[in-house]
This record gives C-alpha cells, sequence and structure tokens, in this order.
C-alpha cells in the first residue's frame, strides 16, 4: 500500500504518518530521513523528530539525493520524511539531480513501489498562503506541486492533517491512525 501525507508546518502530519506506520503490522520498519543538517534550525528538527521515534522501532536511513539507489527488503514497512527536503535536495545540492528533479524523485518511489510492502510518504502543503516568491522558489514549489500529484494518482490513500485532524482526501479509510 502506497500512502501520501500531506499537511502545513507544525499540522501534525508527522506524528499521523509515523502512527500510520505503526498501523500498517509488524516488519521492519524504516524511516528514509531526507533532511540535511545545515543550520541549528535543521539541527533542533531533526532531534524533534528522532525524539518523536524513540521507541517505535524505526531504522533510519538517510538519503539526501538518489531515492532510487536506496534499497530495501519485500516485507518493509517504510516512511519517508519528507518528500520537500528530498525535491530540494535534488534541485540545490551538489550530486542532485537539478532540472531532472521530478524524474529523479518519481523513479526513487516507483522503486520503493516496487520493493517494499507499505510505503507512507509526507510531504509539505506549502501552495497556499499567497506569497509572491523569486523565481528560483516558484521553479521548486513547480516541481514539488508535481512531484505531489503525480504521488497522489499512484498512491492508495491521501490524507491532509490540518491542526492535528487528519482528512482523507483519497482512500483508505478516515481517521486510520490518530495523531
Amino acid at each position: 500500500m502506497f500512502y501520501v501525507v500531506t499537511g502545513g508546518s507544525g499540522s501534525g502530519k508527522s506524528a499521523y504518518a509515523e502512527n500510520l506506520v505503526l498501523s500498517l503490522g509488524e516488519g521492519r520498519r524504516i524511516y528514509i530521513a531526507t533532511m540535511m543538517s545545515f543550520d541549528e534550525e535543521s539541527t533542533k528538527r531533526i532531534a524533534r523528530h528522532r525524539k518523536m521515534r524513540e521507541g517505535k522501532q524505526f531504522e533510519t536511513v538517510e538519503c539526501y539525493t538518489g531515492l532510487d539507489s536506496v534499497r530495501l527488503k519485500k516485507d518493509d514497512i517504510v516512511l519517508l520524511e519528507c518528500m520537500s527536503n528530498l525535491a530540494a535536495n535534488e534541485m540545490y545540492a551538489q550530486g542532485g539531480a537539478g532540472e531532472k528533479t521530478e524524474e529523479a524523485v518519481m523513479a526513487g518511489i516507483r522503486r520503493l513501489l516496487q520493493d517494499v510492502r507499505h510505503l507512507v510518504v509526507v510531504t509539505n502543503e506549502i501552495f497556499s498562503d499567497g506569497m509572491a516568491y523569486d523565481e528560483s522558489t516558484v521553479e521548486y514549489m513547480g516541481h514539488l506541486g508535481n512531484i505531489n500529484q503525480q504521488m497522489a494518482r499512484l498512491a492508495d490513500g491521501v490524507t491532509e492533517v490540518v491542526y492535528g485532524i487528519p482528512v482523507c482526501m483519497k482512500g483508505g479509510k478516515k481517521n486510520e491512525a490518530s495523531a
């Protein structure tokens, strides 16, 4: 099964996604971490997410670019956190896919879908603030939006978490796992 979980910053989407993974049965739980630690804020965010996962028996695989090179096992239950970081890394990091970001990311998603039992991907809803951004940010938002749409088409379930409340957008059961 393939699930996409989205929401704004601080919406509770990460807690919801972790609980969703825990509800998907027994098996090796893999957390694919995509956030690079490049400043104090990102270091704190990484520490907060590690603390959230304590005791939940996740094995962490760090993957900043090249998702299609990650090799996992057929019965693995995977949480990829988060697509927004992975897309930015592919676009801007040295060795990233650059203009081929969408293709690289989706090749990785398709690979995981072939290789694992369940995949849950967390992504950010960054499109509704009405702000004007520079050209590079608009390009990033376009790539992330296209990736999110492609994932939603492939997904068995899509849930948006709003103020800690999961809203089922596609498939699945409403409120499958509470945050």
